[in-house]
């Protein structure tokens, strides 16, 4: 999908967005609710600080990773909150610091990892620059929810294409969120990347095709808007199904957002 070096550089762009987002925010401002139902702005942030340090551990310390989720078997929701619970999310300052090591020090351990690796992680073990991938696609969703709460417009670029194949490789994440049969065969896509570039994937001649800007694209990936508010375009009844259940993550699809809750993005 991309080289290690490449998706470390875009991983640690991406993630500064969170710092110019909140850095200097009002105490009371980090305690708004975000659209994320029972999540503050807070809360998002510790809840991405979590992510880089599980990832880290992973990368670094494959004992004290499986230590650390072992705890999480059956109940990795209650262990996500449990988790949330250390970080002084009534304490600003302390969480920004907080995030900034931890994600400094999950971006390190992962750049660190033998490219052609496997990073053990929660269902199957992942290659750095995949699990780097699952990264960027965290902190758009966050980053996403943190900046709709603030009124901000985060920065757009072409990092975007590794969120776009993440979502590529996990397409049957919503079929299996759904209890739903994938089905055995690809789709193309055509998706427009913020330079105009267009990423392309999946046999030309495919019956079923998803289009449209990347950044659409990957806010219906994320459920951060709905469907019908985006520019993402399907051919084929197969995929027009999918585009009302794309996730790219694993687990319950979550409330998503409702039509029209969102001006569409410029």
């Amino acid at each position: 999908m991309t080289d290690l070096k490449a998706v470390i550089a875009d991983l640690t762009a991406e993630s500064e967005q969170i710092d110019h987002m909140v850095e200097g925010l009002p105490a009371d401002r980090w305690e708004a609710p975000t659209p994320a139902p029972g999540w503050t702005v807070a809360d998002q942030v510790a809840h991405l600080a979590f992510i880089y340090r599980l990832a880290g551990t992973a990368a670094s310390d494959a004992e004290a990773f499986r230590a650390l989720t072992e705890r999480a078997k059956g109940d990795f929701d209650g262990a996500v909150n449990a988790a949330l619970a250390q970080y002084p999310r009534t304490e600003p300052d302390r969480l920004l610091q907080r995030w900034r090591a931890e994600r400094d020090a999950g971006i390190a351990a992962l750049a660190a990892f033998p490219e052609d690796g496997a990073v053990p992680w929660l269902v199957n073990p992942l290659p750095p620059a995949i699990l780097c991938c699952a990264g960027i696609m965290e902190t758009f969703a966050h980053g996403q929810d943190v900046a709709d709460t603030l009124g901000l417009r985060p920065e757009r670029t072409d990092r975007l294409e590794h969120l776009v194949g993440f979502a590529v490789l996990t397409r049957d994440f919503g079929y299996q969120s759904h209890g739903m049969t994938p089905p055995d065969f690809p789709f193309r896509y055509e998706i427009t990347l913020p330079s105009g570039r267009l990423w392309e994937f999946g046999p030309p001649d495919a019956a079923d095709r998803v289009s449209g800007p990347a950044e659409d694209f990957c806010l219906l990936v994320t459920r951060r808007r709905h469907r019908t508010d985006l520019r993402v375009k399907a051919e084929g009844a197969e995929a027009g199904r999918w585009l009302d259940i794309a996730q790219a993550y694993r687990g319950p699809a979550g409330a998503g957002r409702e039509p029209g809750q969102f001006s569409r993005p410029r």
